[in-house]
């Protein structure tokens, strides 16, 4: 392998863990880029904004409550949004504001990518919310099911309030 194909390699990057897209070509999610906890790297963090940025997401939206490493979004030249959404917040108040603000990015053609420290309740059942609420798809619990079948991970019961609440919005 010449030297020219392994650095071509690399400029693209590395796909993030439990990256799923939700709708095709336009929403996905994943873990926090890098990895979260004790697992974090560095390293891997910067290779996979740069597999971000190559696949041409035009908006990264970190749900994580603490603003740890947004500034490597601007480094590597890819722009991101911040809404932190805790265990305290109220779910159709965050949600409410949450899923206009997808539609328009969306409806504009912006490749979106949502994360969370993991891929857990909290994002899984917010996405699966935003399909119930866009009218992607016309029950709760067929957007529940239609997630867990793309995320290959079962909703909790955080997961499926949130689809609830989506429901009511």
């Amino acid at each position: 392998m010449s030297p020219v194909a392994v650095k071509g390699k690399w400029a693209q990057g590395i796909k993030p863990r439990n990256f799923h897209w939700i709708i095709k070509d336009q929403l996905a999610v994943c873990e926090r880029p890098g990895g979260y906890g004790a697992n974090h790297r560095r390293v891997r963090r910067q290779e996979e904004i740069i597999w971000i940025r190559e696949q041409g997401f035009g908006c990264v939206i970190s749900l994580i409550t603490a603003p740890h490493n947004l500034h490597n979004y601007d480094e590597l030249g890819v722009t991101w949004r911040h809404r932190p959404f805790s265990r305290d917040d109220e779910s159709p108040l965050y949600l409410g504001a949450l899923f206009p603000e997808l539609k328009v990015l969306l409806a504009g053609g912006t490749q979106v990518l949502l994360h969370g420290e993991e891929l857990g309740d909290r994002i899984c059942g917010a996405v699966a919310g935003y399909l119930l609420w866009d009218g992607f798809i016309d029950t709760g619990p067929r957007a529940i099911s239609v997630v867990e079948q793309i995320t290959q991970r079962q909703l909790g019961p955080i997961g499926r309030e949130l689809v609830a609440v989506s429901a009511q919005l």
